[in-house]
């Protein structure tokens, strides 16, 4: 029997039997435990699909065979089965490979992928590169039943037929989104798994598809006949199969949306080795919303399969009832729903995460911007205090959504700024507003709340240099002016609150400033500060802009990426007396 520590490539487990086989999944579940429990990750979705990995491995030839994985977020056994086991059992080298597929880690990776919907259409991709160039390997793409759901993803089941070539797409059917899934398609899976994949109306075999069906799809040998089958076929096939999310973890087997992704956790009961925050601007955001719903039933609130991450809970869900929306995973389709909800006069509020919002710009663009229509977005993990894997980065919202005509866009610095930013959105019915919810700890303030958030606030009126600082590094930017005043100067300190336009007459008041320092938490191109700049430049005044360089950068330390972009208060300050 093979060790883990002995897995160096594929190679080594094609002469394992299906006994073998077995052990050695025991085995890497196992070790996935021991590290997810002592480091975190996206534990349900790598548990559920170990057997499913090893199959794919025993009978294909990676990275000859070309396997696209969705999302990559169950990608980890694909990882200890491609060279990088030490990764996987050494703790101190746990934080060697990302949690996604990464090229730059192994050649058996093929993308840089960590959003949702698109492993189909990558896969129709390199099958007709193959078919350009002559060749005969097969293509595989992994996708979950939540991912698809995404539009994008059935824009590629809908072509890959078409290619009249080899081309295998194998659904991996847990029953679970991050959490339940949403949409038609879902009671059309519930009938194949109902009929042992002999449903009549079968979508899949409709579109041009072979489709195989793997009843227990966690197991080893059902997997290799179902796989092996299939295997250089001259056609599009689906091979449906049958998982546990979370399989061999009991309480990630029971709570799956609490463990689709998890911190360190007690293996035995599931609970948190570190406890969070008792105070955060998800559970606010959640608790003013509902508010809003039980006083308004015109209010709704809207997701793309992600309600956990603004703090919409299943209880929570279950309270809203049907004013809150859960679309699956499917941005574009949430944005534009959104526009009609708006058109139709109620109120939509979408809650979204930052990096997600761009997978829908068009539709915020076209169908709510050019509609001038009041729908509400609030974004949640923007800027550098968010999520650091780069497939995931929140710093380029700025840049893309404050420039779309029509488009309002906030960025609060407190709880008390935030919570009335949300009822002001709520209330309105004159544009589409984006609120930028504020990174890191929630942050209180006894300073009164101007609700004319058109209009910057004048937090400290002084003379000569300004410094201008929005949502998260507005509290930077406050000890920073702490600085400059022990040196002995006065240093006006404005709170911009509006990221989308200017304000021209407190700009306007700064005419006679040597010099003026703006510092947000996103990328200098393209956001706030260039619009102050632009504004102030031609009037004779010094502006500095601070904020991110326009770059791809992943796993980053938060301290050190402010060292870097000079965002730290003492480099702030000290920019400032330049």
């Amino acid at each position: 029997m093979i060790e883990l520590n002995e897995l160096h490539s594929p190679a080594d487990i094609k002469g394992l039997d299906n006994r073998e086989l077995e052990q050695l999944s025991d085995k890497l579940r196992e070790a996935l435990l021991k590290k997810l429990s002592a480091h975190g990750g996206h534990v349900g979705p790598n548990l559920g699909v170990v057997e499913a990995t090893v199959a794919l491995h025993y009978v294909f030839n990676a990275p000859e065979d070309q396997m696209v994985f969705d999302v990559s977020h169950q990608s980890y056994v694909h990882k200890m089965l491609t060279g990088r086991i030490g990764a996987f059992i050494d703790p101190a080298r746990y934080d060697e490979v990302t949690g996604y597929t990464s090229p730059g880690e192994s050649d058996y990776d093929l993308f840089e992928i960590g959003h949702t919907s698109t492993s189909i259409s990558l896969a129709t991709g390199l099958a007709k590169a193959r078919d350009m160039k002559g060749g005969h390997q097969n293509v595989i793409a992994f996708i979950g039943d939540a991912s698809l759901g995404g539009g994008m993803a059935l824009e590629g089941l809908d072509y890959a037929p078409t290619l009249g070539s080899n081309i295998i797409i194998v659904v991996n059917d847990n029953q679970m989104s991050i959490a339940e899934n949403h949409g038609a398609l879902y009671g059309h899976l519930a009938r194949l798994r109902e009929t042992d994949g002999q449903a009549p109306d079968n979508i899949f075999k409709a579109l041009g598809y072979e489709y195989v069906y793997v009843k227990e799809g966690n197991d080893i040998e059902r997997l290799i006949d179902a796989f092996s089958k299939v295997k250089d076929a001259d056609h599009a096939v689906v091979v449906h199969i049958n998982t546990m999310k979370g399989q061999g973890l009991p309480v990630a087997e029971v709570n799956k949306e609490n463990f689709h992704f998890a911190g360190p956790f007690d293996l035995k009961t599931g609970a948190p080795l570190h406890g969070g925050s008792s105070e955060s601007y998800t559970d606010m955001f959640a608790e003013r919303m509902l508010a809003h719903i039980e006083d308004n039933s015109e209010v709704a609130v809207l997701t793309a399969g992600t309600p956990g991450a603004f703090g919409f809970s299943e209880s929570r869900r279950l309270r809203a009832g049907k004013q809150f929306i859960d679309v699956g995973i499917a941005e574009q389709d949430c944005v534009t729903m959104a526009a009609g909800l708006a058109k139709g006069g109620t109120r939509p509020v979408m809650g979204v995460v930052a990096t997600f919002f761009q997978r829908a710009y068009d539709q915020l663009s076209h169908d709510v911007g050019i509609n001038n229509l009041p729908a509400v977005f609030v974004e949640f993990y923007p800027g550098m205090f968010g999520m650091n894997d780069v497939t995931h980065l929140g710093f380029f919202d700025v840049a893309m959504v404050s420039n779309i005509p029509n488009i309002v866009m906030l960025s609060a610095t407190n709880a008390e700024e935030y919570q009335a930013m949300i009822d002001m959105a709520v209330a309105q019915t004159s544009h589409p507003i984006v609120i930028r919810t504020p990174g890191g700890a929630v942050r209180h303030s006894d300073r009164p709340v101007d609700t004319d958030f058109f209009r910057y606030e004048v937090v400290e009126r002084g003379e000569e240099i300004a410094v201008i600082a929005e949502g998260a590094m507005f509290a930077r930017a406050s000890e920073a002016v702490d600085l400059l005043r022990k040196q002995g100067l006065k240093p006006t300190l404005i709170n911009p609150r509006i990221l989308s336009s200017v304000d021209k007459k407190c700009l306007d008041s700064l005419a006679g400033y040597r010099h003026v320092v703006t510092v947000e938490d996103g990328i200098v191109d393209g956001g706030f500060g260039q619009k102050v700049a632009a504004y102030l430049s031609p009037r004779g005044v010094k502006v500095t802009c601070l904020g991110l360089a326009k770059e791809f950068i992943d796993r980053f330390d938060v301290k050190e990426l402010m060292e870097a972009n000079g965002l730290t208060p003492e480099a702030i300050a000290a920019t400032a007396c330049k």
